[in-house]
């Protein structure tokens, strides 16, 4: 049951951090960098509470 909860909140935290990146008033190549950071990040993260890691 908390793998699955870490999953969830993992997955909306991700989500707001990428809908956070699109608003910054950044330009288009930083956007994309922070985009592809939050999704390793979040990746990572995922793996870690699979015990993959």
């Amino acid at each position: 049951m908390f793998i699955a909860i870490s999953i969830l909140v993992t997955g909306l935290v991700i989500t707001l951090m990428l809908w956070f990146v699109q608003k910054l008033p950044i330009d288009v190549t930083m956007k994309q960098m922070a985009h592809i950071v939050v999704v390793v990040v979040g990746v990572i993260a995922l793996l870690h509470y699979l015990d993959l890691i």
